[in-house]
């Protein structure tokens, strides 16, 4: 089976810039791009795949006709979806649900867990991630009087760090960040607070009363200890292995073989440029290894992260 390199969608947002095509070299549709949807069958930002015998299909039409590419993954739909973020602005603080809580309020949706890797920030750059109310009925409190600075938890970041983010965590990425996220396929956002901005003249919709049900209370830290090692042609980093993905890191330099998943595996090129199986590579792509494709042999100097269903 050959690769299934897609085509991104993009997203405009209030709070994105233009770095989707500094950085990456994407055709962007504003210097306002806050969301470039790399790999996604969600039928709010569907890829398409581009090239090759399923060129111009729908990743979505592909999964429920040609099952045995993804290694017969059970569920009626593609499961996972990889974003890169440019966020010039702060986004808005926001909490996602879990899985049963999205099947009853949000018309059977899946929730949403999802995990970021730092690709680059500006220098003294922060993340919102969790909370400091010490219970419910504190964190309730803080959010019905606005008591955003005593409420709100950050943390410094760099490039190459990593965070989990599961549902009921209060999160948020801050101006000059850039980031790779890797979710489950859903877009289910409570807006908790939003600076109070204006978005066409009127106040972004906030979710409080969502909020305040799915925010867990107090805050536990689940930060992901990655491990790393040296390999033939590649240094690997295991980051993060939970209920619904695993994901990896390669920096590959030079000929570098895997085997992957049994199912299916989602790639993107971060940086540096390459080959797989002799076919080019260059920072911005983004494509799936469908099951049973046996070796696959990467040539080059780039970093690449992977995801596969767990």
């Amino acid at each position: 089976m050959e690769f299934l390199f897609l085509e991104p969608v993009f997203k405009e947002a209030i709070w994105g810039g233009n770095q989707l095509r500094t950085v990456f070299g994407y055709d962007i549709p504003s210097d306002t791009t806050g969301e470039c949807w790399a790999i996604s069958a969600h039928k709010n930002g569907e890829c398409q795949i581009a090239g090759g015998i399923y060129d111009g299909k729908l990743l979505s039409r592909l999964w429920k006709e040609k099952p045995e590419i993804f290694g017969f993954y059970p569920g009626d739909q593609f499961p996972l979806l990889v974003k890169i973020i440019d966020a010039k602005n702060d986004l808005s603080i926001q909490v996602h649900p879990d899985d049963s809580y999205a099947k009853i309020h949000e018309n059977g949706s899946l929730g949403k867990t999802e995990c970021w890797y730092i690709l680059d920030c500006e220098p003294d750059t922060e993340i919102v991630i969790g909370h400091h109310a010490k219970d419910r009925d504190e964190m309730e409190f803080m959010i019905r009087n606005h008591q955003w600075e005593e409420f709100i938890r950050t943390v410094p970041i760099k490039k190459g760090d990593f965070f989990q983010i599961n549902p009921g965590c209060v999160h948020a990425i801050k101006g000059g960040t850039l980031i790779l996220e890797t979710q489950q396929s859903s877009d289910i956002t409570y807006r908790v607070y939003d600076y109070d901005r204006l978005s066409d003249g009127k106040p972004r919709q906030l979710h409080v009363e969502q909020s305040i049900a799915t925010i867990r209370a107090p805050f536990k830290e689940n930060q992901a200890i990655a491990v790393t090692e040296k390999l033939s042609g590649a240094v690997h980093t295991h980051l993060i292995t939970c209920k619904y993905y695993s994901v990896d890191k390669y920096e590959i330099d030079g000929v570098f073989a895997k085997e992957f998943s049994k199912y299916f595996t989602n790639v993107s090129v971060i940086s540096g440029k390459g080959s797989i199986n002799g076919i080019p590579l260059e920072a911005g792509q983004n494509f799936i290894i469908p099951a049973k494709s046996k070796e696959c042999r990467f040539e080059g100097k780039m970093s690449v992260i992977c995801s596969n269903p767990e």
